[in-house]
């Protein structure tokens, strides 16, 4: 204590002698700067503490997405890797070994590079008809809502939020499957679409299409929110499969036969019998995995995109408050980590019991 003392005492002078106030009054002064990407509306008058929930909220976009689309295919992967297809497990284990064993600031460098180098808009080529690769961004369809007061990222955050307590619901009720969450899913975006309908707000289906010498319509992924979308899910798709081969391999083999026996199919076997097992060894380590993706968003500010530590970063070089903007940095890291680390421990908890019923 008479170190952190001394230490708090000796950093107030030192500011003080240069010029600079301690405190966090900065954060409602104008920043002067402006941000690259946001999904909320920003200026450069904005204050700092408005840069802050901008960078706050890029850093938890591409966790969100990162830690759904990272699980997902990781998930086909290790069970791929399972199979009696000798390719198909071996061409697995070559993309396991070279992505677990590659940098991931390196991989980042390489999206970032493939990204710039797509083609100009004017000659770029439709994926599937919908969807352009351009150096500009990555051209996808999207959902338009006319004469929405709210705003679409607005609506979408307060629709995820009732999902998110719809499931937490289901979750203590002890009726939280796949199909019910589906069918939650599905109830909601209903709901949403009905209360919409009848407000006279018009929703359709926009999809890109090339316009003169750029495209027009859609939404557009920029190349550095692309690179390190695509960076983090490769990335953490590998270990995640490593996991889910490992929980599969903990469940006995005598599980597989039994299950055979009762004419179940390999399908079946999986969702049914050996999946609710494997996620007792699977759930803490892809929580590990979660908070690790989550930390390693910060290596955004290599490749430009503003993150949180992009963001955070610029305004300790702006304002000199560095000491101040590292403790709002490892503040929100921590809570953004811990917030995570608890509801997948409570999770794993339930897991672990259900396991253990007899």
């Amino acid at each position: 204590m008479a170190l952190i003392v001394y230490l708090t005492i000796n950093v107030g002078d030192t500011m003080q002698r240069i010029g600079i106030s301690p405190g966090f009054d900065f954060i409602w002064r104008s920043t002067n700067f402006e941000i690259g990407e946001s999904t909320i509306p920003f200026t450069a008058s904005d204050p700092y503490i408005r840069a802050i929930v901008v960078g706050l909220i890029n850093t938890l976009k591409v966790s969100l997405f990162g830690c759904v689309l990272a699980t997902f295919l990781g998930v086909m992967i290790g069970v791929a890797g399972l199979s009696g297809n000798l390719l198909l497990a071996a061409l697995v284990r070559w993309y396991i070994e070279v992505i677990r064993n590659t940098p991931l600031l390196l991989q980042l460098f390489f999206w970032i590079s493939l990204a710039k180098a797509f083609p100009a808009p004017r000659q770029a080529v439709a994926l599937l008809g919908s969807v352009y690769l351009t150096n500009r961004g990555v051209y996808i369809p999207s959902i338009k809502v006319e004469d929405l007061a709210m705003g679409l990222p607005a609506a979408f955050a307060a629709t995820t939020a009732v999902y998110a307590v719809m499931l937490l619901v289901l979750f203590r009720a002890g009726k939280l499957n796949g199909r019910n969450a589906i069918l939650a899913g599905l109830g909601i975006l209903s709901a949403v679409a009905a209360v919409l309908h009848l407000g006279g707000i018009d929703i359709t289906f926009e999809a890109p299409a090339l316009s003169g010498f750029n495209i027009k319509g859609g939404y557009n992924l920029s190349p550095e929110f692309a690179a390190l979308l695509t960076g983090l899910v490769v990335k953490f798709s590998a270990v995640i499969a490593e996991i889910v081969r490992a929980g599969i391999q903990s469940v006995n083999r005598g599980q597989w036969e039994a299950a055979r026996s009762l004419g179940l199919h390999n399908s079946q076997i999986m969702r049914l019998v050996v999946l609710p097992q494997a996620l007792r060894v699977i759930t803490p380590l892809t929580t590990s995995s979660y908070l690790d993706l989550t930390k390693d968003s910060s290596l955004a500010v290599a490749i430009g995109y503003p993150d949180l530590v992009s963001i955070v970063n610029t305004t300790a070089n702006t304002t000199g408050q560095s000491l101040e903007a590292l403790l709002i940095l490892i503040g929100t890291y921590l809570a953004i980590n811990l917030t995570v680390s608890a509801l997948m421990n409570e999770y794993n908890r339930r897991v672990a019991l259900k396991g253990m019923a007899r």
